[in-house]
């Protein structure tokens, strides 16, 4: 079957599912979580399959990305039952008003239609977006990389069975088979067909499908994120701060990938924070003048260190003269994605917000914050680095649209 015949046919199954009610959707959802974790033999092999393949040609940190376990796909279920629990926002009137002719005015929220993810090497994609693209209404066309074919294959096959043992029409969820540029090409175009796209995964990817793309895209995902130290910092914090930013799951969009250090405060801090990052074996790539207090311990940056999405144990590190010019730098070299300041000073702390452009502005705490389920939206679909109708992650409120319905009684105009 070639791509545009299953866009076809998932599309075809949405009738199926934009009415249903929350109870129904629910249905589905923890029928999906069952069917997942009782289907993790074969998950957990097809990703072995993944792995063999990908061991020498990608990373630690991305196998790792790649990796499932038995604790993972419990997880990945768990996701599904939460999302479970989340309100229903489909039908739920936004706003209501009877304008001077009598007419009564009633914008409601609606599903989007077919949503089509395109991904790289993450696995427990597939169920996340599954699962929201199901409560929210929507029918759900995956692509996922050469990498995790596999295992994503094997992951909506259980989907898909908890679908049908739901009661639901399993075409509400497809994955395409063929993971040549054609696929991706064809769903980029398949104006009619797919209402959103959203593509997940490195800057070079969003990009292509980006430029490409005929049908609505929303970029998500490309994350140069920055942590700044004030003069007036608690170091201590701030090297935690960073050691969690930077190490704790270098792989995702929400890692830091450069901090910025007052110099009047950069000697001690680098006292604190060597310690920690020595503990992943970070490389530093640093300007001259943070080389001349890191020493070997650091590696001159090249012009496209300011720019990098390392995805890595890599960290650019630049010497700041204070907190605007900081600013500047961030609003020039980042992603609008996540960006922090650590400071003890309030006034300072309120000027970062007001004048850093990004979906997530943060005082004194971990870019790795940055997620759905952090922040109590549930499952999230992705991180929205554009402005205009999502910002930041994505949950069941961004899988919407709107509809105005009018109640008259005979109003001509």
């Amino acid at each position: 079957m070639t791509t545009i015949d299953l866009l076809k046919k998932t599309k075809a199954a949405w009738g199926s599912i934009r009415s249903a009610n929350a109870e129904e959707k629910n249905r589905l959802l923890l029928a999906m979580a069952e069917s997942l974790e009782a289907n993790q033999a074969d998950i957990l092999r097809e990703n072995q399959k993944d792995m063999d393949a990908a061991r020498g040609s990608i990373s630690d940190v991305m196998l790792d990305r790649l990796a499932l376990t038995q604790a993972r796909i419990h997880a990945m279920s768990d996701g599904i039952r939460e999302a479970a629990e989340l309100p229903d926002h489909v039908g739920r009137a936004l706003a209501q008003f009877t304008r001077p002719n009598g007419m009564t005015i009633t914008k409601r929220q609606v599903p989007l239609g077919l949503v089509a993810i395109i991904y790289e090497s993450r696995p427990n994609v597939t169920s996340d977006a599954a699962a929201l693209c199901i409560k929210s209404g929507n029918v759900c066309m995956l692509r996922s990389g050469k990498e995790a074919h596999r295992s994503a294959c094997a992951i909506v096959k259980a989907l898909k069975s908890g679908i049908a043992q739901g009661g639901g029409d399993p075409e509400i969820l497809n994955i395409v088979d063929d993971i040549t540029h054609q696929s991706a090409t064809d769903i980029m175009t398949a104006k009619g067909l797919v209402d959103l796209l959203i593509p997940r995964g490195g800057a070079g990817l969003i990009r292509a499908v980006a430029k490409e793309a005929s049908v609505p895209v929303i970029r998500t995902g490309e994350g140069v994120c920055h942590i700044y130290i004030d003069d007036e910092a608690d170091l201590d914090m701030g090297a935690s701060i960073l050691f969690n930013a930077k190490c704790s799951r270098p792989s995702v969009c929400n890692a830091v990938e450069c901090v910025l250090v007052h110099r009047d405060v950069a000697a001690d801090f680098w006292k604190k924070a060597l310690p920690l990052l020595d503990e992943k074996g970070v490389e530093l790539r640093a300007d001259p003048e943070a080389l001349e207090i890191l020493g070997t311990r650091a590696v001159p940056a090249e012009d496209s260190d300011w720019d990098a999405e390392y995805d890595d144990y890599i960290l650019a590190v630049k010497t700041a003269g204070g907190m605007d010019e900081a600013i500047d730098f961030i609003n020039a070299h980042g992603t609008q994605h996540s960006e922090a300041i650590i400071t003890k000073n309030y006034f300072k702390a309120q000027h970062f917000l007001d004048h850093v452009d990004a979906a997530a502005v943060y005082v004194n705490a971990s870019t790795r914050f940055t997620d759905g389920g952090e922040f109590g939206l549930g499952a999230e679909i992705g991180i929205s680095t554009q402005k205009m109708h999502a910002r930041g992650p994505m949950g069941l409120e961004e899988l919407t649209s709107c509809k105005y319905v009018i109640y008259g009684e005979g109003q001509v105009r």
